[in-house]
């Protein structure tokens, strides 16, 4: 049988729409990362991330450079959003994360992207660093369920969430796609002002887990709904690989998916640290495979 996303049920039982009045009402005081500004994004004031009340939108297109159970035959539906809650240094999308590079965008403008890209084949809609824009994604899925969408929504972020958030959002993402940055809180204030970010993201990998499982697939190999990790390899070890590692086999499952990427190279304002102003070596990578191998985990890479 065809997969049927959670989110069709709770728009015909009302949740979902008492889910996106929970959310937009979190918008008057802003809590929707761990940063909890505080601030009235409604009433135009503007917290770290720069996400205002507003959806901002920097892209919309089939992405072929993704993971081969996201992208599969047609490619996966990549919504590129403005702004970012983790001001990371060395961000890779500095343009579109750090300068705002991107488009104000209605609820209906965006129900209409995504079933252009249903339309298209893609395999799912993959929202990228959508934390700060939660309510107003939610918000367009009524339309759009309407309408006729029907694949998996991806949920494709920093890792620095908040749990409340996302237990407002079990049933809606069938992909969650964090990518898990940090082991050390004083590497993590350094790059990215957020200290907690250890703590935070391995409570938030639990409930993503809990929620969604390990990534399941369909008879083609295209994902339908799980947890599927990402994990940037940084210069010197910086990132903690094997903390991180260990943490993900033993805590949460060895049959996780976890994709060690070996794209970064010094981008935005790497090059005011010497640490992280060059590109990651060849045995640094093979190093994280093989610390990944070593702690029991076997799918991804």
């Amino acid at each position: 049988m065809p997969y049927i996303p959670g989110y069709i049920e709770l728009h015909k039982t009302g949740e979902l729409k008492r889910r996106i009045k929970v959310l937009n009402d979190i918008l008057k005081e802003c809590k929707l990362c761990p940063r909890k500004c505080g601030v009235n994004r409604l009433e135009g004031e503007i917290g770290v991330c720069k996400g205002a009340a507003e959806l901002m939108v920097s892209s919309v297109s089939p992405h072929f450079g993704e993971e081969p159970p996201l992208v599969g035959f047609h490619g996966s539906g990549t919504v590129f959003l403005t702004h970012c809650n983790l001001r990371c240094v060395f961000c890779q999308n500095y343009d579109i994360s750090h300068l705002g590079r991107g488009h104000i965008t209605t609820s209906s403008e965006m129900a209409n992207y995504m079933l252009r890209l249903q339309k298209m084949g893609c395999h799912n809609i993959n929202f990228v660093t959508p934390t700060h824009y939660v309510p107003q994604i939610l918000a367009s899925l009524p339309e759009a369920i309407d309408i006729g969408l029907k694949i998996p929504l991806v949920f494709n972020c920093g890792g620095y969430e908040s749990l409340e958030v996302i237990r407002l959002l079990q049933g809606i993402i069938d992909i969650y796609m964090p990518d898990v940055k940090y082991a050390y809180g004083r590497v993590a204030k350094k790059y990215s002002m957020s200290p907690d970010y250890p703590e935070v993201v391995k409570k938030v990998l639990l409930e993503m887990y809990r929620q969604v499982g390990d990534l399941k697939t369909n008879q083609d190999g295209i994902a339908e709904r799980g947890l599927l990790i990402r994990h940037l390899v940084m210069p010197e070890g910086l990132a903690g690989t094997e903390t991180l590692m260990e943490f993900i086999a033993t805590d949460i499952a060895k049959d996780s998916y976890v994709n060690i990427m070996a794209q970064y190279h010094p981008m935005y304002r790497a090059d005011e640290f010497p640490e992280l102003n060059r590109k990651i070596t060849g045995q640094e990578y093979q190093e994280a495979i093989t610390i990944a191998r070593s702690a029991g985990l076997h799918r991804g890479f």
